[in-house]
């Protein structure tokens, strides 16, 4: 499932696709995703421009006025597709390679002007897209409860020592809880606890206050630098421009069960074991 970094990049390409476009149809191929869609609603955006293309967590939040947006969720395969008016075709893929096969998981097409298109596939249907009009983003059900956003000033030392607070959780799992941190998930939390020297099954209530600076200053710097190389590759992600995320090159333990430590000066090799049933990568040397 794409984590901040590449829902980032799948938003920085729509931004430069659709910001401003004017909504001239909605054509619902199938309405039966994770949850099924609103044909009322989002037959509403007729006529509308998308005054704004935003992330919140993992979600993408296309914005046509202050209280009136579509919210979406990619799930484990969801994706984007923009058509524009020379009939060139973007992708924005996580999984799937482009090619006839695809428009038979085309579940939704927004046309605008000049016979562009916006095309959501999906082939396992696990991604959804939900239409909210009158209401603010931060008040609807899965928004309401996210944790800040990893990159803000929001995640800070008081913040996190304070939430640590007379918890007894491990540090994979509170890291991965969406109302601790919004945006994080189980690839870049591995990697996130290497670069903090923390062992991922150690007691959220025995870190030192120089262990949770660690942590936070790691997950800023892996999350930007994930998002400059333009996400991980996993299977086949890449952004409008085809151009393949490159941050799985520098994995230090996802995936890389058996490999030796990267780190210079450690001859142990990298170890998994799971924590509450997603797999954890970590070196028993350098993280404590």
């Amino acid at each position: 499932m794409p984590e901040l970094p590449e829902v980032e990049v799948v938003k920085r390409s729509l931004k430069r696709k659709i910001l401003n476009l004017i909504i001239k149809k909605v054509k619902i191929n199938d309405v039966n995703l994770r949850y099924k869609i609103n044909i009322d609603a989002i037959l509403k955006l007729k006529g509308k421009s998308i005054r704004r293309v935003y992330r919140r967590s993992k979600f993408l939040i296309f914005e046509i006025n202050k209280n009136f947006f579509v919210l979406v969720h990619l799930g484990m395969t969801g994706k984007f597709f923009f058509i524009d008016k020379e009939k060139k075709k973007y992708k924005t893929s996580f999984y799937y390679h482009l090619d006839n096969k695809d428009k038979k998981h085309d579940r939704v097409i927004f046309f605008f002007q000049n016979n562009q298109k916006l095309i959501y596939n999906d082939v396992r249907k696990f991604g959804f897209i939900k239409l909210y009009n009158s209401i603010k983003p931060n008040k609807i059900l899965h928004l309401k409860d996210l944790g800040p956003e990893p990159l803000s000033k929001n995640l800070n030392f008081y913040y996190l020592k304070n939430y640590f607070f007379g918890r007894k959780r491990n540090i994979k799992d509170i890291l991965m809880d969406q109302k601790c941190i919004s945006g994080l998930g189980n690839i870049y939390v591995n990697e996130i606890l290497f670069y903090s020297g923390v062992k991922p099954m150690r007691k959220v209530k025995s870190l030192k206050d120089f262990e949770i600076k660690k942590i936070i200053k790691s997950t800023k710097k892996i999350l930007n630098q994930a998002i400059k190389s333009g996400g991980s590759s996993i299977k086949d992600f890449s952004s409008d421009n085809g151009k393949q995320g490159v941050f799985q090159q520098k994995f230090k333990v996802y995936g890389l069960k058996g490999e030796s430590c990267s780190n210079i000066d450690c001859n142990k090799i990298i170890t998994k074991l799971n924590i509450s049933n997603r797999s954890s990568f970590f070196c028993k040397s350098c993280q404590k």
